[in-house]
Order: structure tokens, then sequence, then C-alpha cells
């Protein structure tokens, strides 16, 4: 059984926001293979399953809020007897440019507090991560906070919309192949068109 936990902030006023994007591509991956999402109490999240690249899934969203995903990913991953490895976690990433894709197994949290708390309660970081890149606020690159939960801009949502997607397919190409054939095809992609130099 592999593990597809797509991270964010529950609620409405945190939709459409850069620390929700993992939410957005789960949703995406469940609308494509027909998964209905059922409320679990127990392990704090919202679950749905079904046939996504060829392999059974169970996708999660953590209901606990960013900073203790870990509360429920890490019991999903054990009642399920999923291995780290089964695990694969969809973030935002500011330090990656805006529709930026990058696939990466192990490391470091980089910052990242729903990683972190994963990372703890999981007890290794050796799961793959499939982080997309939301940048940091132009206007002040030391305002994290305001900028992962603030609302997406028309212009930015409107590269999120291409991205999730793209991240849905990213994902696929995990399950379906290896987390080394994904960073060869999908590291580097972006949905923001590249301006040669002059």
């Amino acid at each position: 059984m592999k593990v597809i936990a797509g991270l964010g902030n529950p609620g409405a006023q945190y939709a459409n926001t850069p620390h929700s994007i993992g939410f957005e591509v789960v949703n995406a991956i469940a609308q494509e293979i027909g998964a209905t999402w059922q409320a679990s109490a127990s392990f704090k999240g919202e679950l749905a399953t079904g046939m996504f690249a060829g392999q059974k899934v169970l996708l999660l969203k953590p209901m606990t809020y960013m900073n203790l995903s870990g509360d429920s990913v890490a019991p999903v991953v054990r009642y399920h007897n999923a291995t780290p490895a089964d695990l694969l976690v969809i973030s935002d990433d500011i330090d990656l440019p805006v529709g930026r894709i990058r696939i990466r197994v192990g490391g470091s949290a980089g910052g990242h507090n729903g990683l972190k708390s994963i990372i703890e309660r999981v007890g290794t970081p050796a799961f793959t991560r499939l982080r997309v890149g939301v940048g940091r606020d132009a206007r002040d690159r030391s305002e994290v906070i305001g900028h992962v939960l603030g609302k997406f801009d028309p212009d930015t949502r409107a590269v999120m919309d291409k991205v999730v997607p793209a991240a849905m397919q990213a994902a696929a190409a995990i399950i379906s192949s290896s987390p080394q054939a994904a960073m060869n095809a999908w590291n580097g992609w972006t949905a923001v068109p590249q301006t040669p130099n002059a």
C-alpha cells in the first residue's frame, strides 16, 4: 500500500494558499481516480483509497494543521504496515521558484514544519518528498508566515493551475516507476516560461 500525504491547513481560510498546495494535489489525484474522502478522527485526517498509476494507494490530508502533520501521517503509515519507502509527501517549498517541481528522497526538513513533524513522528527522513515551488514574498523575503498563509494572487494562481496536474503526473511517475526515474523526468520542470538570455 502506497501512502500519498498532501500537506496543508484545514479550513476555508487556508484554501488557495501556498501552504495548502499539497491538499490541492491530492484532491486532484482523488478526483482523477474517483476516490471519495472520508473523515477519520482516529487518524486525524481525511482518507481516500483507490488505484493510481497501477498501484493501490491511500491518499491522506492531515487535519492537524501543518506543524502537527506527523500526528496524522505516522499512525496511517504504521496501521497499514507501510514502510517509509511507501510514503510520498507532497508539500510547498518557499526555496523553490514559483511553478517548479522537485522530487527528493530523504534529507532534512529544510525548515518546513510539516516535514519536520513527519520526520520526528515516522522516525526517519527516508521517505520521498514532492515539493512544489511557491517562492518567497518578493517585497519582503523574510516575511514567510504571511506569504505561505496568504492567498495566491491571480498570476500565481494561474501558474498553480498548471503545476497541480503536473505534480499529479510526477506523483504517478514516483508510484509507477521509482523516485529516481521521476527525479530524472521532473526535477527542473517548471510551469513558468523561461525567458532566453538576450
